[in-house]
């Protein structure tokens, strides 16, 4: 009798197991896209203000341990995930960009991304400043 309920026992704690695992398997579809992400299907796009880094940063650490060098097409962003390959058009004039994003920023109220002088001269706003931009990947 004992052994019967023992094993009752282990079976129903299995069974808790298994659906906890398979019901947290399909936690992702709950959450919505944030008002910066496109509703299609895989795409994120997000529009704002570009910048570049001053020349004071270069030789110096990312947030994602890489060092940052002016030469690369990289860029920080505030939450994509580093690693993230991203393209950035000038809505000015159209020229595209890929990025990789290895470091957080811009900190600057209204910025969206902070690129390197290679991608602000290869986006053409290097004598500007700062230019709006969109910035898309898959997910």
């Amino acid at each position: 009798m004992k052994f019967q309920n023992i094993l009752k026992i282990k079976v129903n704690i299995l069974l808790f197991y298994l659906f906890l695992i398979f019901s947290l398997s399909s936690c992702d579809a709950l959450f919505a896209p944030t008002e910066e992400e496109s509703t299609s299907a895989g795409a994120y796009t997000e529009e704002g203000i570009a910048s570049y880094y001053a020349d004071k940063y270069e030789g110096r650490p990312t947030a994602s341990g890489e060092t940052f060098r002016q030469d690369l097409l990289t860029a920080a962003h505030k939450t994509l995930p580093f690693g993230t390959m991203v393209t950035i058009t000038n809505l000015k004039n159209g020229k595209k960009i890929r990025v990789k994003i290895n470091d957080r920023g811009p900190f600057v109220a209204g910025r969206i991304i902070d690129v390197t002088s290679r991608g602000a001269r290869e986006l053409d706003f290097i004598n500007d400043g700062i230019v709006n931009v969109k910035i898309e990947y898959d997910l």
